[in-house]
């Protein structure tokens, strides 16, 4: 998702110091909720061959496996060689961050997993609703009653992992996109999004849009490296189950050194957006309250910690996801964030170190 103008960039890089409104107890606000999303994309009867290169096949299976290296475009990029770190040390393998023949045998075990997929793209997904002209401004931002996805190639980017530019490779013959297309994508299944109880902010749907099942691994404490650029998961016997590439920090805004916890996850939440807060942004500007969705500057979800204005949040850039800096706050890409948010709760200790 490119940025239409720097302010926009500003917005987004700058959330971090802004946290949502009432972050912990908004959950029960039902305004701006989507309306729901489909979760199964059906295979396509036909497919051309496509060749499938060994490192889209291990980004895809790292993804399956809770080791995720950001965006999947078959680049082999430092989330990437992160990814592949994360999982060796799981599972007691030299550390050298290459796809070498032992990863390679440990990937590959049991699992006969194809890169890619050709789906059918539903025709719920295909309706959207879409916003081709996505202001830049976040006063006229914050007249949208969703900050949803600028077109389908945004939104079929988001639920397969990877970038529009990704998906239009992968797709040389295909000129348009629209309800029962037949288009490649990485291979990331339909998942199981149902959580139990009520939903009022529509939290299921947009797991489903993401392609992350609502039953995740439980968390006991989380560990963020800015020397890796990574966040790391840890069960309560201590073993490393997930991994995601983050931005973190910055020169004016470096990331707060030391033991936090979290007091509460805020899912598909609004976000006050206050430029006071922001060096790099001018006082002139008035705060604006801006509704939930996936072009969010705080993504889908926002896990807050007990620092003020401090929190772990999706964006609505996943492929500056390690790359980019931020103020302060730590960064996941939108299917990252959700994922994190059903591992954590308030109380998971966190701990932010170099």
């Amino acid at each position: 998702m490119k940025a239409v103008t720097i302010l926009a960039a500003l917005i987004v890089l700058g959330a971090c110091n802004s946290a949502p409104e009432d972050a912990p107890a908004r959950e029960a606000k039902s305004q701006a909720a989507p309306t729901g999303s489909p979760t199964d994309f059906v295979e396509a009867t036909e497919a051309a061959p496509y060749a499938e290169t060994p490192v889209l096949r291990a980004q895809v299976i790292l993804d399956h496996l809770g080791f995720s290296p950001g965006v999947i475009d078959g680049e082999e990029g430092q989330s990437y060689r992160a990814a592949l770190r994360g999982f060796q040390a799981a599972n007691d393998l030299a550390d050298t961050g290459q796809l070498d023949e032992a990863t390679l045998a440990k990937l590959g075990e049991g699992r006969a997993t194809a890169a890619t997929r050709v789906v059918i793209i539903p025709e719920q997904f295909a309706a959207g609703p879409f916003i081709p002209d996505f202001p830049a401004d976040a006063a006229d931002q914050a007249k949208l009653p969703r900050l949803g996805y600028r077109n389908l190639l945004e939104a079929l980017a988001e639920r397969f992992h990877t970038t529009p530019e990704a998906i239009t490779a992968m797709n040389p013959g295909v000129a348009t996109l629209a309800a029962g297309t037949a288009v490649r994508v990485p291979n990331i299944p339909n998942a199981d999004s149902t959580i139990p109880g009520d939903d009022p902010r529509g939290w299921s749907a947009t797991l489903a849009s993401l392609g992350v099942a609502a039953q995740q691994p439980k968390a006991d404490r989380v560990v963020v490296d800015e020397s890796e650029g990574v966040l790391k998961v840890f069960s309560a016997d201590d073993r490393l189950i997930a991994q995601f590439p983050a931005t973190m920090g910055s020169s004016r805004d470096p990331l707060p050194i030391g033991e936090w916890k979290i007091l509460g996850v805020s899912r598909n939440p609004d976000f006050r957006y206050n430029p006071k807060l922001f060096w790099d942004v001018s006082n002139d500007k008035d705060a604006q309250l801006l509704n939930p969705g996936p072009n969010s500057p705080v993504g889908v979800a926002w896990i807050d910690l007990n620092k003020p204005h401090y929190g772990i949040h999706g964006t609505s850039e996943p492929h500056t996801i390690g790359r980019a800096e931020s103020h302060g706050c730590i960064r996941l890409t939108n299917w990252d964030a959700a994922r994190l948010a059903q591992m954590v709760q308030t109380g998971t200790a966190v701990t932010l170190q170099k």
